[in-house]
């Protein structure tokens, strides 16, 4: 299933719009409109999932970040223009209005339903929490400092002040360990209306539990006590063991329910988006046995040519995008498999402890991806066999064999691609042809921030160093 309208006088934004708006909106915010909190809950989801999955120029350009995607002809978003389209203020929307605004209401009809007993209530709320934690990390891993403890307040406060993002972390990492003990798994949560999961609180607490670790990997360089206590504490809750416990929703063939990157290259008729020569060029020198499935092979069997990032390219000359990105079914992903073992091998590159060696986790996270894209275990066995992929004899550091190998398991999840290479500084991505930019570090403040909470923006600007492209946020130290 995909978004669902709903029908109700939701605060929109993150209270920083026009004082006419707000005047327009009769929302009280501690009893909100009358609608399910499942329904609130399918629709926070979907639009999570959605916004980190869609393609759409307008509201995320995350593959042009990690260099996945090229284009043919619209030039701004690979190179990092993110104001003449709103980008990043539609991303700073999509999760405060769509995701969070609807989650905070959830969870108020959860806690006030006198309809369900103790441990369906307790499983509904570590639902709502999990989601809303994902949502958090993803708000501070792109802009850094943002509203928090005042954020969500509807019009009691129009113009909340920016919470520190260290402390955000800190604070998203107590709930996501709450979550995790207030699962029970002997009992439901959301029934059938569970459409990520089907009311399995095993796997909801895995994914709690993949989401927990993940936060502690961003701390990684920063803070590395806490970083080794919440690793260790998410694997002692159970992550993901396999590509079946993967957080994933499962798109249908007919809109509005179909993956939205399927909407923007095929129902659009786009033929603007192509492989990047990045992510191309380092496949290419690995024979990598994925190829056929991340790429379309239009310029003949086993040839790719990724267009050159940042600047015009011609359709026809270079590598297409392949089927599973053309087709409507495809699963949106947030967390997977091969992420929590390419994980697991980044924290011991990196001197942490966990279960196992580097290089067991290193070849695990290549197997998932490998499965997951349904690679022969024929290529699979000879890929891994190579003397430039093997982890004893691949070249680079610890950390640049990781990082390489997570990097391309993480293609079409933009996101997770540049927080791999802002982790690890790996693998080498390209300057933007047209611009010479760099890749940025983080995403710069949405211009509404900036003309109507304009104290709270200044204040927020200054604390992290300036409101920059290549402003680093304060887990990225190295």
């Amino acid at each position: 299933m995909k978004k669902y309208i709903i029908a109700i006088g939701i605060a929109t934004g993150i209270m920083s719009c026009s004082d006419d708006y707000y005047d327009s909106l009769n929302v009280d915010q501690d009893n909100p409109s009358d609608v399910p909190a499942s329904f609130l809950v399918t629709s926070a989801t979907t639009s999570l999932f959605d916004q980190m999955t869609s393609t759409n120029v307008n509201t995320n350009v995350f593959r042009f970040f990690s260099q996945y995607f090229t284009t043919t002809t619209y030039l701004d978003e690979p190179n990092y223009d993110l104001n003449t389209r709103n980008i990043n203020g539609n991303h700073w929307n999509e999760l405060y209005t769509d995701v969070l605004y609807d989650l905070k209401d959830a969870k108020i009809k959860v806690q006030n339903d006198a309809n369900i007993t103790e441990a369906q209530r307790n499983n509904q709320l570590a639902v709502i929490e999990t989601l809303e934690v994902y949502a958090w990390q993803i708000l501070v891993d792109t802009f850094g400092n943002v509203p928090y403890t005042e954020a969500l307040q509807g019009l009691d406060n129009t113009f909340p002040v920016y919470d520190d993002a260290a402390t955000i972390y800190s604070d998203l990492i107590t709930r996501i360990s709450t979550a995790i003990n207030m699962f029970n798994t002997s009992e439901g949560g959301f029934g059938s209306d569970d459409i990520i999961y089907g009311d399995n609180m095993s796997a909801w607490k895995k994914a709690a539990a993949s989401l927990k670790l993940r936060l502690g990997m961003q701390l990684s360089d920063v803070n590395p006590s806490l970083a080794q206590t919440t690793i260790s504490q998410a694997i002692s809750s159970g992550v993901f063991t396999s590509n079946a416990d993967s957080f994933i929703i499962n798109y249908l063939s007919a809109t509005p329910y179909s993956n939205p990157v399927y909407d923007d290259l095929v129902l659009s008729g786009r033929q603007d988006f192509l492989a990047a020569n990045t992510i191309v060029d380092y496949m290419n020198e690995l024979s990598d046995p994925r190829r056929p499935m991340y790429f379309d092979q239009n310029l003949g069997d086993n040839v790719y040519s990724g267009g050159i990032y940042g600047t015009s390219n011609s359709y026809d000359t270079y590598t297409h995008l392949g089927e599973k990105l053309h087709t409507a079914t495809t699963p949106g992903v947030l967390i997977d498999y091969a992420e929590i073992e390419f994980l697991m091998a980044e924290a011991l590159a990196k001197g942490l402890s966990v279960p196992g060696t580097i290089e067991s986790h290193y070849n695990a996270g290549i197997m998932a991806s490998m499965e997951y894209w349904e690679v022969s275990e024929a290529d699979i066995t000879t890929y891994m066999g190579r003397a430039d992929v093997a982890y004893s004899s691949a070249p680079g550091t610890a950390k640049q064999k990781v990082a390489k190998q997570f990097w391309l398991a993480m293609f079409n999840r933009g996101f997770e691609g540049w927080n791999v290479w802002r982790r690890l500084d790996a693998p080498t991505l390209n300057v933007a042809a047209q611009s010479g930019d760099p890749v940025p570090t983080r995403y710069t403040y949405p211009l509404s921030e900036a003309s109507l909470n304009v104290e709270n923006y200044n204040a927020a600007a200054s604390a992290i160093g300036g409101d920059d492209l290549n402003t680093k946020l304060f887990w990225d130290v190295n």
